[in-house]
């Protein structure tokens, strides 16, 4: 009997030969098929194991998007629906990622071919736990802090020093920022090891909270070696530190699953890389199955790119990343999504206007640190625009309405990132 649950996946197909026949290989690549009839395969193995092709969308035709081993001038184009019967894959994340989106994109047959949607059987989502901490549990983590969560990187990115990095931190925890994450090529040079980042940034963060009142969460980047991934993990643990950063491309899905099994705190996803597996149309992994499988092997945050950003998603693209992370899987903690690349004061307004969302994470980094006053009116001025955001208010209005109060913090940010710069 075949299994009634169901993995359906959504792919974009390009094909020299007609898009049935190539769903078909696809289904059968991925599945219980090869090339050539084999002994072994038979009626009722295919019944219960292959994969099915349940729809194809003819597309018209097109110049090819992919190299191959031949070179047509024009190739068929088609969106298939295929399903797989989650006995092939039970509720391993690997093995479902193997199953989806393996070999199909060496299929000499297929100039183009990426994955575009998922949509996964309740007892695959009930099989894994989720983020543990999410929204909710970072803003108690951070006092209980409102609206959109204020953040930077700590820049210059690579090269700092012990001394010069306590004073970024210094300046940045005074001024009563959210969060605090380390560069995702920050992980355990020589010259600022992990344990003296841990070290000095946690004694800098207490010591401004005595001041500020306010909890700052410093995300910790422990990218590196699985075999030291526990160690690291608990190092900033020992320390009193609020978060650890993985980047989850370069780790892999499993090592992240693995880093929730013991994380004592919340776990900033990087994406780091995975541009390379979506940035192109025709192939590879968009970001809506991404995010499910990072979302169920337990990220607590997830980047998003940014609106108005210097990467190359489209403002849609990332206002759709952000509703992808908003829209429920099972029961598990909705994760926080993290707005980075070039945000500013004026990209809050652009922000809320299109995802209409207060639970979010923007990452600014020249956004904060190139303030013309300082760090903490870098910290100020984003709260000042969103504010203005959320109320409808013209940033450009806040800031003079700020500036006659005698705040002059968003009115110089303004003039740091002129409009249309």
């Amino acid at each position: 009997m075949r299994d009634p649950r169901i993995i359906r996946c959504t792919y974009y197909i390009e094909s020299s030969i007609e898009p049935g026949r190539a769903a078909a290989m696809l289904a059968g690549e991925q599945s219980s098929g090869t090339f050539v009839a084999v002994p072994g395969e038979s009626e009722e193995l295919r019944t219960r194991h292959a994969a099915e092709v349940v729809s194809v969308s003819d597309l018209g035709t097109c110049t090819p998007s992919l190299p191959s081993r031949s070179r047509p001038e024009r190739v068929s184009a088609a969106e298939i629906v295929v399903e797989f019967p989650m006995e092939n894959v039970d509720t391993d994340i690997a093995t479902l990622q193997t199953t989806v989106a393996g070999n199909i994109f060496e299929l000499g047959e297929l100039f183009a071919c990426q994955l575009r949607r998922m949509e996964l059987p309740d007892e695959f989502v009930a099989a894994h736990p989720g983020p543990a901490y999410g929204v909710e549990g970072t803003r108690k983590l951070i006092g209980g802090a409102a609206g959109v969560l204020v953040g930077t990187i700590i820049k210059p990115n690579v090269g700092l020093r012990e001394d010069d990095f306590r004073v970024t931190v210094r300046d940045l925890a005074r001024g009563a920022i959210d969060l605090i994450k380390d560069d995702e090529l920050m992980t355990d040079p020589a010259y600022l090891p992990l344990e003296a980042r841990v070290r000095i940034a946690t004694e800098e963060i207490r010591a401004a909270e005595q001041d500020t009142g306010h909890p700052t969460m410093y995300a910790f980047n422990i990218t590196g070696d699985l075999e030291g991934l526990k160690r690291r993990h608990d190092l900033v643990i020992e320390a009193g530190g609020r978060c650890v950063m993985l980047n989850v491309p370069t780790m892999g899905l499993p090592a992240l699953r693995w880093l929730r099994s013991f994380s004592e705190v919340p776990i900033h996803g990087h994406r780091a890389g995975l541009a390379a597996s979506m940035r192109h149309p025709g192939l590879g992994v968009g970001y809506q199955p991404w995010q499910q499988l990072a979302r169920l092997a337990g990220a607590d945050h997830l980047h998003v790119s940014g609106l108005g950003s210097k990467f190359y998603e489209t403002d849609e693209d990332v206002a759709a990343n952000i509703r992808s992370l908003q829209t429920p899987l099972g029961s598990t903690t909705d994760p926080l999504p993290t707005l980075s690349s070039g945000q500013n004061v004026r990209t809050p307004e652009l922000t809320y206007s299109a995802v209409g969302s207060t639970d979010l994470l923007m990452l600014a980094g020249g956004g904060i640190a190139a303030h013309p006053d300082g760090p903490a009116a870098g910290v100020r001025s984003l709260r000042q625009a969103w504010d203005a955001a959320v109320s409808g208010q013209p940033v450009t209005e806040a800031a003079k309405s700020l500036q006659a109060a005698g705040d002059d913090a968003l009115a110089h940010a303004l003039a740091s990132f002129p409009a249309g710069a």
